[in-house]
């Protein structure tokens, strides 16, 4: 078919839109606020939401919180390079594969280490279990709702790869350095020196 044919992303969309709406699945969402920026912000949320629905539909779905690449980290165990370079390639993809979870179990304000080393220990076989950050709770992510689509995470951990090599096969690379904040400045001594003229208070009655 053209949409599978098309290698234009443009061509692709618009093509699976003509078949939704010759196969009846059209729906329109009406998206209001009450100010632009609210607006903007929820129809954002609902584009999203699309996105994400599409990318599930065309390639399926994983457990969520970023466990479905920690727990491929475990088909790592007992790999082995065949020079030094190769081996801290692998330790550093080890790493990298933490990283999602950590960081959004570190945003909810609980320690990243304690949470992975208990789910890399755990035995479900089927490796939905999972840290839910809104709750604080362990949990089976499937069961829960906390998904996410094959194709964002692949294609994630593809972009993360692609940019890995770039940098390390460019001579020099550019970094913008952080604006330094300057200080709040100091209170003057003696308080609030322009309240002075309040001293001949002292005569009113109470």
């Amino acid at each position: 078919t053209q949409i599978e044919t098309t290698t234009s992303d443009y061509d692709k969309e618009k093509l699976q839109e003509r078949l939704a709406k010759l196969s009846g699945g059209v729906a329109v969402i009406n998206v209001g606020g009450s100010t632009e920026v609210e607006v903007k912000e929820r129809k954002d949320r609902v584009d999203d939401a699309l996105n994400a629905t599409r990318a599930a539909v065309e390639e399926g779905i994983v457990p969520g919180g970023g466990t479905a690449l920690l727990y491929s980290k475990k088909s790592l165990e007992g790999l082995k390079g065949k020079n030094a370079d190769q081996n801290a390639g692998i330790d550093i993809i080890r790493a990298a594969l933490e990283t999602p979870t950590r960081q959004i179990v570190e945003n909810a304000g609980v320690e990243g280490s304690i949470v992975i080393g208990k789910l890399l220990e755990s035995e479900s076989k089927e490796n939905n279990y999972g840290f839910d950050a809104q709750t604080e709770t362990y949990t089976d992510l499937v069961k829960s709702g906390i998904i996410d689509p094959v194709k964002v995470v692949r294609t994630a951990l593809e972009n993360a790869a692609s940019i890995a090599g770039l940098l390390l096969t460019t001579e020099a690379m550019v970094a913008e350095m952080p604006e330094p904040k300057e200080p709040m400045p100091a209170m003057p001594p003696g308080g609030m020196g322009g309240m002075g003229g309040m001293g001949g208070m002292g005569g009113m009655d109470f």
